[in-house]
């Protein structure tokens, strides 16, 4: 019962990890601009993302445009690409993998290995997605906040934290949960397993006790 309520928990977990991956991957919300000083121009918005940016006016009209070239981008923008399409490779594979884990339940005891290392490379598999998409997003926020207070960068330069971060943070946040449950449901079916392996201690029964001493005394009978 309890690792069955594990099971559903990590797949959820990771489940919702995943979709906010995807999400991340492909929102233009990562640099927001900033309205600071003289930069007084709140009628427009402009989002940077890994794939496009957008201009937002006045909450009426937004156009994108896809980025001509990945040179355009900033180094960490560069790297947070491959960082990200990653991820999403690895928390897809991670689910998948999980979900391929739960599909036996119940199995024979010889099987309970095999399930026991599904489990465990859903587990892994989960934890490094999140770790590798915590790496794009803290560098993209680093640099964000290193700009913000640089005198010498230009206030119109200047940008904030956008949604597609926060949102990283909390699906790199439930993918290592969904690994960490799948890692700690693992150390349940080796526990499982352990105990199932131990053989049971016999005792002999009355029966078998008035077996023996029959068979001793017509083995007496028969010398006699």
């Amino acid at each position: 019962m309890v690792g069955a309520a594990l099971e559903i928990a990590g797949l959820l977990v990771g489940g919702i990890g995943m979709i906010g991956t995807f999400a991340v991957t492909g929102m233009p919300q990562w640099r927001v601009s900033a309205f600071i000083e003289n930069n007084i121009i709140v009628f427009e918005t402009i989002w940077e993302g890994l794939w496009m940016h957008c201009i937002r006016q006045a909450n009426i009209r937004m156009q994108c445009k896809v980025y001509d070239s990945v040179l355009a981008l900033s180094p960490d923008l560069q790297a947070s690409r491959g960082l990200m399409c990653a991820g999403s490779v690895l928390s897809f594979l991670a689910f998948m993998v999980a979900t391929i884990g739960m599909k036996c339940t119940r199995c024979a005891r010889s099987s309970w290995q095999d399930k026991g290392y599904i489990i465990l490379m859903a587990g892994l598999l989960f934890i490094l997605s999140g770790v590798i998409e915590l790496v794009p997003v803290c560098w993209v926020a680093n640099t964000i906040i290193s700009d913000f207070y640089n005198p010498v960068v230009n206030i119109a330069q200047k940008r904030e934290l956008g949604e597609a971060l926060y949102l990283g943070w909390v699906a790199a946040f439930c993918l290592v949960a969904a690994g960490a449950i799948f890692c700690s449901f693992y150390r349940c079916c080796e526990k499982t397993r352990s105990y199932g392996y131990s053989a049971p201690t016999h005792y002999p029964t009355d029966s078998q006790h008035s077996h023996g001493k029959t068979e001793s005394s017509y083995s007496k009978s028969q010398y006699v």
